[in-house]
């Protein structure tokens, strides 16, 4: 217990980003309890500017509906889609990279091509012929993100694993007699977890702009559902005249996304071997 409390536990990085992440994420599930009537409309209200009414703090859209109650309620649908998604990828990503790295020969070959092949097509044209085939929805923007970064963890935890593969407590590891399946979980994973953790914040925050582009499209979730992305598309008329409709869904992805950075980092540091300090 003592040692929880030592600096390295409670790094200002750790602080801010537990403390940002906390507050959005316990917002987020207390949304549908605090506003009840986040689809409320009203017209008399419309494009109220913000800090002038007491029931509508950050002001309301262009159909009169309360913007702190939509970007709450609407965090549901952006936080499902950006970690969905990004623990879909890294399932098949890290054990793709992982087979690729550690046993070569024709697995790394085909894993490697099919990889840069995808890696190849623009993400809009393979949006649109995703969508195309199966239909837009919530499911299947999850589905269409997974499928197209998969390829970023893969071709990652490829290069940290040939780089650890020969190193001495995998050779120790191998002349004990270690089965393979034992030296990649307790060797090789643990030891490469740094990177993708990060990567894995950066893509959270990637994949809510993603989603919020496939929505303009009208390749992403219904419009009609409250979303940052939607959000942001909705209120990309009306900078010049009602600018809180955009900027404050925007403030909630900064926010949202430096305290999963923040945090990043700091498991980073903790699950890295290599990259801790002695105290």
């Amino acid at each position: 217990m003592t040692a929880f409390f030592q600096s390295r536990y409670w790094s200002l990085e750790f602080i801010l980003g537990m403390g940002l992440t906390a507050f959005i994420v316990i917002g987020v599930l207390l949304s549908t309890w605090i506003f009840p009537d986040v689809g409320a409309i009203d017209l008399t209200a419309r494009l109220v500017p913000p800090f002038e009414r007491a029931d509508h703090l950050l002001g309301t859209d262009p159909l009169g509906r309360d913007v702190l109650a939509r970007i709450f309620v609407g965090g549901w649908i952006s936080l499902e889609v950006g970690f969905l998604s990004v623990l879909g990828s890294v399932l098949i990503g890290v054990l793709m990279g992982l087979i690729a790295g550690y046993y070569r020969g024709v697995w790394d070959v085909i894993v490697m091509r099919f990889a840069d092949v995808q890696l190849a097509l623009p993400f809009i044209l393979l949006a649109i012929t995703i969508i195309a085939i199966i239909g837009g929805s919530l499911t299947n923007t999850i589905i269409l993100l997974i499928v197209s970064q998969w390829v970023q963890y893969a071709r990652l935890v490829r290069a940290q694993v040939l780089a650890l593969r020969d190193r001495e407590f995998v050779l120790a590891a191998r002349a004990i007699g270690v089965k393979n399946r034992n030296i990649i979980l307790s060797h090789l994973l643990p030891n490469l977890m740094g990177p993708v953790v990060v990567l894995m914040t950066l893509n959270v925050a990637n994949n809510i702009l993603l989603e919020s582009s496939l929505t303009f499209l009208g390749l992403g979730v219904d419009p009609t559902i409250p979303s940052w992305g939607g959000m942001l598309a909705d209120g990309r008329t009306y900078l010049q005249t009602a600018w809180w409709v955009s900027v404050f869904p925007g403030v909630a992805i900064l926010l949202t996304v430096l305290g999963l950075n923040l945090l990043g980092d700091w498991l980073r540091d903790t699950l890295d071997p290599t990259g801790r300090t002695a105290k």
